[in-house]
């Protein structure tokens, strides 16, 4: 009989034992340059074995504190216990059925939860998708099928998928377009996050943009790969007031800001607005590839065969994000906001002590600051500088927007683990002053 041997419990700090990247690590990352795409984008030689709750060890044995979450996936840490106990039961009864042919209660019980969690106006109804940027591929679908409308508004600085469609809504870096020729016909950007815009967008409605023609605004509530961008008092609400006036579809993307982040499953939900549709993905599954199209009933009446997946709402999958909306619900959606609350309040002191540092923003465990040159303006290159450091120091980090560093931890972390970060993040930013940009 086979023994399974025990995994020895990692830090719950940063350790470090070998010069990064340490020489497995080094060899790994050659061996995966001559045979994976160019067009991945990996800030620091990370080469990871396993991970445990905040806590990740490389494969030269040097553990790292997680403040990234694999870009705000693993929810519940990495392999929180009941996650992988959920994994494991259904992985032993059936891997794989097609949920778009047939029929299995571990889809039929998410999206039993889920639409009864829907922030809407009456009943849901739920279709499972893979990933983001499928599921915002499909709002596009059932906005344009919904409405028999043509045209979508979204915003500059918007994130919503690299797939011909959500590239086509996606404002972020002209990287993600360029040399992809046409995009999706009838997208019209506008800033995010204030009332100008909607100012502006009004305006369009009178000049060259049709209100009665088009189907759907799509917005983040809280702007994620743009810059952790939290929108002015009343932006949203107005958002829903202008889709209300001319018949149009809210669509709001909660791929990043969803599932518990910002304290509440939803982050549209702090501003008490129902839209019409929400995508989601990320931390729907802790890791497992899932997402979803969430949309009112009277919305959802495509016809049979006119979207569907292969494998979005596969079983294993969808168990994984009952356990993973459970343990939310158990605690983890509270010690966001708590913890949140810690974040920003050690980071205000870093502002307050550091000019280069600005103030924090954010919701719950979705924390941004951005880097700053001497005469106070953006500094890309400072914040990478920042990024490399944090690294070479034992705390991985990422960045969005032009010069922001994003706080998006498992919402399991703890508040010595908040502190551990905080003084990582002082050590590395004595990078700034010998920075030259």
């Amino acid at each position: 009989m086979l023994s399974i041997p025990v995994k020895r419990p990692l830090p719950r700090s940063p350790k470090l034992l070998t010069s990064l990247p340490g020489p497995r690590a080094k060899m790994l990352v050659e061996r995966d340059h001559a045979v994976t795409s160019p067009s991945y984008t990996r800030d620091y030689p990370l080469v990871v074995a396993r991970g445990e709750g905040c806590m990740l060890e490389d494969v030269d044995g040097n553990v790292f504190l997680d403040m990234t979450a694999g870009i705000a996936v693993t929810s519940t840490g990495h392999c929180h216990p009941d996650v992988v106990r959920a994994i494991q039961d259904q992985s032993a009864n059936l891997l794989h059925m097609s949920g778009t042919d047939f029929y299995y209660e571990p889809m039929i019980d998410l999206a039993e939860m889920l639409a009864e969690r829907a922030p809407f106006q009456g009943k849901a109804k739920v279709f499972f998708s893979n990933s983001g940027a499928e599921s915002n591929e499909g709002a596009i679908k059932l906005a344009r099928y919904y409405t028999g409308r043509n045209l979508i508004v979204a915003f500059l600085g918007a994130f919503h998928g690299r797939t011909y469609g959500a590239m086509s809504l996606t404002g972020s870096k002209t990287v993600q377009r360029a040399n992809f020729g046409s995009l999706l016909p009838g997208v019209t950007h506008i800033p995010y996050g204030t009332h100008t815009s909607l100012d502006y967008l009004e305006q369009l409605f009178t000049t060259i943009l049709p209100a009665n023609e088009v189907a759907a605004i799509i917005v983040e509530a809280i702007q994620g790969e743009g810059g952790y961008i939290v929108p002015e008092d009343g932006f949203l609400q107005r958002i829903r007031e202008i889709c209300n006036k001319h018949g149009i579809l809210m669509i709001v993307d909660e791929v990043q800001s969803g599932m518990g982040r910002t304290g509440k499953l939803f982050a549209i939900e702090h501003w008490n607005v129902a839209p019409d549709i929400i995508t989601t993905a990320k931390g729907i599954a802790s890791g497992l590839p899932l997402g979803a199209i969430i949309a009112r009933s009277e919305i959802m009446t495509w016809k049979p065969g006119s979207h569907a997946t292969t494998f979005g709402g596969n079983p294993v999958a969808c168990a994984a994000g009952i356990a993973t909306l459970q343990l939310l619900e158990n605690g983890l959606m509270d010690n966001a906001t708590q913890m949140g609350e810690l974040l920003q309040a050690g980071l205000l002191k870093l502002h307050q002590s550091y000019g280069q540092i600005s103030r924090p923003r954010g919701k719950g465990l979705m924390v941004a600051v951005d880097i700053l040159d001497a005469e106070g303006n953006l500094s890309t290159y400072k914040r990478d500088a920042i990024l490399q450091a944090a690294f070479h120091h034992g705390l991985l980090l990422l960045g969005c927007g032009k010069a922001a560093i994003r706080f998006c931890p498992p919402l399991i972390i703890d508040a010595e683990q908040i502190q551990v970060a905080l003084e990582t993040l002082v050590i590395s930013t004595s990078v700034l002053s010998s920075c030259k940009h």
